[in-house]
């Protein structure tokens, strides 16, 4: 079974940087893509980030130019530098990994906050 595992969440005043980074263990042949994804209280889980295993990226418009997504040279791990923040950015933000058999899986999130 794989386990998804985030750190790095916390509180920060907007214009300040955090990195979230994530790890994944158990069976994690075949991974396709990893990626954050987040949700604000009272709105809809929303993508983030992806990585694909080739190396390609794809951020939401909301946060180009200010996140950077990269993967670890283990292939297992992920990870997300976030710059700018803004108060908008404050969400719980969830590590994904998607397989190459379809298999999907979560973290259980690590929150961050933004004060104005």
């Amino acid at each position: 079974q794989v386990q998804l595992v985030e750190s790095g969440g916390g509180l920060v005043q907007a214009g300040g940087s955090l990195r979230l980074s994530c790890a994944a263990s158990g069976v994690i042949v075949s991974i396709n893509v990893m990626g954050w994804y987040r949700q604000a209280p009272g709105k809809q889980r929303e993508l983030v980030a992806t990585i694909s295993n080739g190396g390609r990226t794809n951020y939401a418009d909301s946060v180009k130019g200010r996140f950077t997504i990269s993967r670890g040279d283990a292939q297992n791990t992920v990870s997300l530098q976030m710059d700018s923040l803004k108060p908008e950015d404050a969400a719980v933000y969830y590590c994904n990994l998607e397989r190459f058999d379809g298999m999907n899986y979560w973290g259980k999130g690590t929150l961050v906050t933004v004060s104005s």
